[in-house]
């Protein structure tokens, strides 16, 4: 192999990359002027699995207000307070607007651990009391009748098999959609008023091989689009988001980790921020309710 060679490789790498991410963007529904909560379990998450859809959502010209509610604090090596600490940093650094935009859990209904099953009630209850808007009913008014409400426009969270299968993260997916499935109970007729948009879990060997799997992901979306048409179009177009970090986006996901998050950045967990596809690529697919 040839120095020529040899110097092209990372320029075809760099450009591969760039028009990818450009791709990405251009061709795919983006959210723009929404307010849009990031539900996770644990601190850290948001940086390790949810990076490029922040970058994006927080984006500026987006007009987005993004939040994140944490339900627990990873307080499972006695390291909560600190954690909690961590997340706020990170947030900032994936474009937040304030500190008050993260909330972090310490609640014995949700202990950090992959043996613990959360409730999906519990998460459910949480997510009412904070999103469902509170307000008198004219007694003689049938329930059906007013249209249902919620304080946030899109809800982003793990799917049912939780990216890494972690009980906890499977367990908001069941409650975020039992809250949906409840704010629609006798709304025959109406539209869910919160968008639920779930990160897509994929095999093993896809999860590290970084941008490389952008490719495979969009020709994948398209066919389900194609599957799809008809309920996209009830849904009111968009099934799939997808959204890929270019080289200076990737570089605030890894900060994330490594300035915000220093508690857990273990050795293995250089190897995920470095090479792993959700620091790069993420899709979220929209779930029925």
């Amino acid at each position: 192999m040839d120095y020529y060679t040899i110097l092209a490789i990372p320029i075809l790498i760099s450009t591969l990359w760039l028009f990818t991410a450009n791709l990405a963007r251009t061709s795919h529904p983006q959210f723009t002027n929404k307010s849009i909560l990031l539900l996770i379990a644990h601190p850290d998450d948001e940086a390790m699995f949810f990076s490029p859809t922040l970058l994006a959502l927080t984006a500026p010209h987006s007009g987005n207000h993004v939040k994140i509610l944490c339900l627990s604090n990873g307080n499972a090596d006695s390291l909560g307070k600190i954690r909690e600490k961590e997340l706020v940093v990170s947030g900032e650094t994936l474009g937040l607007r304030s500190r008050d935009d993260v909330l972090v859990l310490d609640s014995p209904d949700f202990v950090d651990g992959m043996d613990t099953v959360w409730q999906v009630d519990k998460v459910a209850e949480v997510l009412s009391q904070a999103f469902t808007p509170k307000r008198p009913k004219p007694k003689d008014q049938p329930t059906g009748d007013d249209a249902p409400t919620a304080t946030i426009d899109v809800l982003v969270t793990f799917d049912r098999f939780g990216v890494s299968r972690h009980p906890n993260h499977i367990a908001l997916y069941h409650g975020a959609k039992s809250w949906l499935n409840s704010l629609m109970k006798g709304k025959q007729g109406w539209r869910c008023p919160v968008e639920l948009h779930t990160l897509t879990s994929i095999s093993v060997w896809r999860k590290y091989v970084s941008f490389l799997d952008a490719p495979m992901t969009m020709a994948l979306g398209f066919l389900g689009g194609l599957k799809d048409s008809r309920q996209q179009e009830k849904d009111g177009g968009r099934r799939q988001a997808l959204f890929v970090s270019d080289v200076s986006q990737w570089r605030q996901g890894q900060k994330a980790m490594t300035r915000a998050h220093r508690s857990q950045m273990k050795w293995f967990r250089w190897g995920w921020i470095t090479f792993g596809r959700y620091m790069v690529v993420n899709d979220l697919k929209r779930e029925i309710i």
